[in-house]
């Protein structure tokens, strides 16, 4: 499925009777890719930590949520508990320290999820 600007563009019935317009339509277009797809030599280690992150937090609050859950079952002995608990926190550590050696907030690794919205 296209996005809708892009759907709009491939109709010949939008922009061939107004090229101006579709001369407005694909800069705007360009405008928005350029926000999310910024690909430099300068900084290529810092985006791609960020996605790394981004990536690896999204995974640690979806291993958070099913050890709650188990947790809340009843299915894990205190000894596993303590395991996951001291697992996940020394995931979270690893993270902070890694967005602290790159420069990295908290808001540089939140990932758009597209229509979900952001990860947190």
């Amino acid at each position: 499925m296209q996005e809708p600007d892009l759907e709009a563009l491939t109709e010949p019935s939008a922009w061939s009777d107004n090229p101006e317009e579709l001369v407005r339509e694909l800069q705007s277009l360009n405008a928005r890719l350029e926000r999310r797809i910024n690909i430099s030599s300068d900084s290529i280690e810092t985006d791609l930590a960020k996605l790394v992150l981004g990536l690896i937090e999204f995974i640690r609050r979806l291993l958070e949520r099913q050890a709650i859950r188990r947790v809340e079952s009843g299915g894990l002995s205190a000894e596993q508990i303590e395991n996951l608990g001291l697992a996940l926190l020394k995931l979270e550590s690893k993270v902070q320290e890694l967005k602290d050696r790159f420069g990295l907030s908290d808001q540089d690794i939140n990932l758009d999820l597209g229509p979900i919205g952001r990860l947190f």
